[in-house]
């Protein structure tokens, strides 16, 4: 049974202990194809950024690079550009055949608050390895915005594997031809690859950029902040807009993904070698995304774009990200969209659920 393992699996790995918790696994952190994971009662602020290590564990790390400690039992503030380090509730007892990958969830990659997986002897961010048993920690750096936190949030999300599970480019067409997954022409190499929209119909406005100098932003507050306190809009006549070093961007894809309900996919980036700006990849996307069996029509993919040393001329239709997509090992009992709390469903440009719309 090779694959992504879907809800019902996971729940059966709750049940025997191969995911565990210090609070009880709550319904709605199951996704069709992943298990959101939870925030601990305290965050470790950190001097930099780290990785465990062949041999060691993070705790013994904290110990060597903790500046000091902050109780979110009450809500605290994790401010921008700290970098802090959370214990989360959830811990791994993994069978050896059984892998995982994590990333951010979509709101909080829209938010560019840079979060990632690690774990003891770990050697890389978000991966983690076949029978891995131990803690999760979560990394987490802010970025555009000073966010307030509390015990019990879902900033990242993890997905289990056994086996091989990405799609081939001729197995991708085979599965476009069948059931597209764009609307138009499938750009496939390595991936499905997807472009970016700077020519909305009906409107100049193209995206938003984060403002330098804002107010915190606490994470339970849904559709309560105006858009105009933390973002500028960016607007395009021409189909091209300038990146500044150093900004961030929430920009929209041209094509109208879907995501079949025996699949799923990732976000990756489309070329390293583009240098001068970053599509950030936070995002996992479900079985039934866009999809007309979980009542869409195609989704659009957000966009979080950052650019890096010098100014960047973005074009209409420039290929900037592409979708992996995996093979289910089952096709899940739940999908994206269908009866579930689905906040991006049928999307297009779109901020964070935190604002208002």
């Amino acid at each position: 049974m090779n694959g992504v393992l879907p809800n019902q699996i996971i729940e059966q790995m709750i049940a025997e202990n191969q995911i565990a918790s210090t609070r009880q696994i709550a319904p709605e952190q199951i996704q069709p194809a992943s298990l959101d994971l939870r925030l601990g009662t305290t965050a470790y602020r950190v001097r930099a950024s780290f990785l465990a290590g062949h041999g060691a564990r993070v705790m013994d790390r904290l110990e060597e690079f903790e500046m000091h400690r902050v109780d979110l039992s009450n809500g605290a503030v994790l401010e921008k550009g700290c970098v802090y380090v959370v214990p989360l509730m959830e811990s791994l007892a993994l069978p050896d055949d059984v892998q995982a990958v994590a990333n951010a969830k979509s709101s909080t990659g829209r938010l560019d608050l840079l979060t990632r997986t690690i774990t003891d002897q770990g050697v890389e961010f978000d991966r983690i390895a076949p029978g891995y048993h131990g803690p999760l920690y979560a990394e987490i750096c802010p970025r555009s915005f000073s966010v307030l936190v509390r015990p019990g949030m879902r900033l990242n999300q993890i997905r289990f594997r056994q086996g091989q599970a990405v799609l081939e480019d001729d197995a991708l067409r085979a599965l476009h031809n069948a059931s597209p997954l764009v609307d138009g022409d499938a750009m496939i190499d390595e991936g499905l690859g997807f472009s970016v929209d700077l020519r909305l119909e009906g409107s100049t406005l193209v995206g938003y950029r984060a403002k330098p100098h804002t107010g915190v932003i606490d994470l339970d507050l849904i559709g309560h902040y105006a858009p105009g306190e933390y973002w500028e809009e960016v607007h395009s006549a021409n189909g091209q807009i300038i990146l500044d070093p150093g900004a961030f961007y929430i920009l929209v894809s041209r094509e109208a993904v879907t995501i079949p309900p025996e699949y799923a996919a990732e976000m990756a980036p489309y070329l390293a070698m583009v240098g001068e700006f970053r599509v950030h990849y936070a995002g996992f996307f479900d079985p039934g995304f866009g999809h007309a069996s979980a009542g869409g029509a195609g989704s659009r993919g957000v966009l979080e774009v950052r650019c890096h040393e010098a100014p960047f001329v973005l074009e209409h239709g420039q290929v900037v990200g592409r979708l992996v997509y995996e093979r289910m090992a089952e096709a899940p009992t739940q999908l994206y969209g269908a009866g579930i709390a689905s906040n991006y469903q049928g999307q297009s440009l779109k901020l964070s659920k935190h604002f208002r719309m």
